[in-house]
């Protein structure tokens, strides 16, 4: 089943183990959602409204489920709500990445592809499959010469902490420090109160200053990759860069602002960011004390048709149990679905 939205689509697959969700977007372009003066885009962007889409042979972004659900419990999230958390098999990442390429079948170069574990999961509870579909994706569009950047991010899971930071190491000294790939690190933060991240995660999240402890020896990124992404949703939560600056150094990490995307779950948790969530004014604040913490910043704003068309982070359309069963009824009439289902 792929559901057309306004840029782009909205995909399930039947995978090894039940149905797997991927999201499959074209980009609005840097000048029109983000702000980042060291980036060169220190303009004060206006509201940010649909319109054209970056060309797919520029950049295309694929996100895909390394879980069937999840088990971290996020009250901004509605993938929970599809079940407990169930690690995809490193065929089904890559049969995601296959069924988002056959939405476009005559697309023949990419300069940038941007693959996002991020759908549905907690990634760093299933990065021995995720390792070798990665591997595998990465030979295959090395072979089209597409540019690949692929993204990590994480919650931060509490339990096996060491673990997760001997993974999260990994993953950053396989790719994110490599010469040929520049991949991406991001920790979603959101807080840095503990008792707020507490809440928010269900207790299923390391408290900040243990995340800082575990990755402070992370080596700078090489020259011209990006710094490792502290990531947070603006909502009633606490940034405040003096807690951050013991313990991320700014010369390796940068801070992404996003909106609290509009989940069923965040409304049910009356979660949101306050003012218009498509203009620049509910970050100004914290994008100014960020900077004058030394912190690279990146303001990124979404548009109420990305918004309201379910494709960004937290979302999960298989957490409507209807559309799971529409999607098994027409799977056993031999239905294949198109484009515009």
């Amino acid at each position: 089943m792929n559901i057309a939205v306004p840029t782009g689509h909205i995909g399930i697959i039947e995978g090894d183990h039940g149905l797997l969700e991927f999201v499959s977007l074209g980009d609005y372009g840097k000048d029109v959602n983000l702000k980042a003066d060291f980036m060169g885009l220190d303009r004060v962007p206006m509201q940010v409204r649909h319109t054209d889409l970056m060309p797919l042979s520029e950049k295309w972004v694929i996100t895909v489920s390394t879980q069937y659900g999840c088990s971290m419990g996020c009250t901004f999230c509605d993938v929970p709500s599809v079940g407990p958390g169930k690690n995809a098999s490193a065929r089904d990442i890559i049969r995601q990445v296959l069924a988002a390429m056959a939405l476009h079948p005559n697309q023949r170069s990419v300069g940038r592809l941007n693959l996002h574990l991020a759908r549905m999961g907690e990634p760093t509870w299933n990065m021995r499959n995720i390792f070798k579909a990665v591997r595998a994706i990465k030979t295959m569009f090395d072979a089209m010469r597409w540019g690949f950047h692929p993204v990590l991010s994480t919650m931060c899971p509490d339990g096996m902490s060491g673990i997760w930071a001997s993974n999260v190491k990994k993953w950053c000294e396989r790719y994110k420090l490599s010469e040929d790939v520049d991949a991406g690190l991001q920790l979603s933060i959101n807080s840095t109160d503990d008792a707020e991240r507490d809440a928010m995660f269900s207790g299923n999240a390391m408290g900040l200053s243990w995340i800082g402890k575990l990755l402070e020896n992370l080596p700078p990124p090489m020259d011209g990759c990006r710094k490792y992404t502290l990531n947070f949703a603006v909502s009633d939560w606490e940034i405040d860069p003096a807690k951050l600056l013991a313990l991320f150094d700014p010369e390796k990490w940068l801070i992404k602002l996003t909106p609290m995307h509009q989940t069923a779950a965040a409304d049910d948790s009356g979660l949101l960011t306050h003012g218009d969530s498509t203009s620049y004014a509910p970050y100004d604040r914290h994008e100014q004390a960020l900077k004058a913490a030394g912190y690279d910043v990146i303001v990124f704003i979404a548009s109420e048709e990305e918004d309201s068309s379910r494709i960004t982070c937290g979302n999960a359309i298989l957490a409507d149990k209807t559309i799971q069963g529409a999607f098994v009824h027409n799977k056993h009439r031999g239905y294949q679905g198109t484009s515009n289902d």
